[in-house]
This record gives structure tokens, C-alpha cells and sequence, in this order.
């Protein structure tokens, strides 16, 4: 087997390792929203695969989790609308994170990119399919606008999601670092 061969089949494996490690995650939930959202570190190992491997190996593992949300976590999911919003495209965002792989603090810069852009995809399903059943209240504040109750309900676990992940990359950067950054990918090609 070639080389090249070898790297493109290792790849695959270890994203579905990374994959379904994520899918794990997402059964270990802090805190959960009673309409979907939760606090939990399930995108890490979706970040750390795509600072290894890079956007397209990134972006295929990202979809891969995304159907598993649905079908295995799709329990908020009423319509085709939010299969396609906050499941399918949601997750599937999170690969973006795999455009910074070859920076050296690549890790970090795709755990921003990614969950911004997850968070956006969340908001705007938010807006456009769950504005309808806005409270009158949340989080204590009178809502008037599916667009602020929208910000304010994605971005309640969002940020905490991707601070979990950034402090959790940061503190395996030190032992895991050169994994993370997939050097010892670089000395076997």
C-alpha cells in the first residue's frame, strides 16, 4: 500500500473514531435546554480532527455527525426545516474548523470559526422555524423579537460549548500538541 493510500485510509478511520467519540460526548450533557441545546463537549473531537486532517477530511466527518445528531439525538427536530437546520447543517458547519489546519494554532482559530458558524446556522433556525414559540419571558427579560430570543437561547449554550472546548484543547496542547496538530502526520507522508 502507498503512502498516500495509507494516509487516506487512516484518515477515514480515525474520523470515524473521532465521530463517534463526539456522538459519546453528546450523551455527557451538563446542562440541556428544554427545547434542544446543550452544554457538552461532543465538538471537540470534531475540532481535533479537523486540526489534524484538514477542511475536506474535516467536513465529511463533520456531515457524518450530523446524521448521527438527527437520527440518534434528533428528538427536538419537528419538521424537515430543523432536521436540515439544526441537525444536517449545524453540525456539518463544524468542519469549516479543518480551513485553519496548517496554522500552528489552527485548533483554536477553527474551534472559533466553527462554533460561530454552528451558532449562526442555530440562529437562524431559531428565527426562521422556532420564532413562533418564543416565550413571553426568558432568562427573565421580556422577549419581543424571535431574533434577540433567538441570539440569547443559541448563544446561551453556544459560548459555553466552545469555551469548554478551547479551554480543554489549551490544556491538551502541551502533552497532545503535535497530535493535535497532526505532525506526526507530516513525518510519515
Amino acid at each position: 500500500m502507498t503512502s498516500k493510500n495509507h494516509l487516506k485510509l487512516r484518515a477515514l478511520c480515525e474520523g470515524a473514531v473521532f465521530v463517534a467519540l463526539a456522538q459519546v460526548l453528546g450523551y455527557i450533557k451538563l446542562f440541556e435546554l428544554p427545547q434542544g441545546g446543550s452544554i457538552s463537549i461532543a465538538m471537540l473531537p470534531i475540532f481535533v480532527y479537523c486540526a489534524r486532517w484538514g477542511f475536506g477530511p474535516g467536513m465529511l466527518a463533520s456531515f457524518a455527525f450530523s446524521i448521527l445528531q438527527l437520527l440518534l439525538d434528533g428528538a427536538y427536530a419537528w419538521g424537515w426545516q430543523s432536521m436540515i437546520g439544526d441537525y444536517i447543517l449545524a453540525f456539518s458547519v463544524l468542519g469549516l474548523a479543518g480551513l485553519f489546519h496548517s496554522s500552528k494554532t489552527g485548533f483554536f482559530t477553527g474551534t472559533v470559526v466553527g462554533s460561530a458558524a454552528r451558532f449562526l446556522v442555530h440562529y437562524f433556525t431559531g428565527v426562521l422555524v422556532w420564532g413562533e414559540y418564543m416565550p413571553e419571558t426568558f432568562f427573565g427579560m421580556t422577549m419581543t423579537t424571535p431574533w434577540f430570543y433567538s441570539a440569547l437561547y443559541n448563544g446561551s449554550y453556544m459560548i459555553l460549548d466552545m469555551i469548554l472546548c478551547l479551554l480543554l484543547g489549551w490544556l491538551l496542547w502541551k502533552p497532545l500538541g503535535k497530535y493535535i496538530r497532526g505532525e506526526d502526520l507530516a513525518a510519515k507522508a
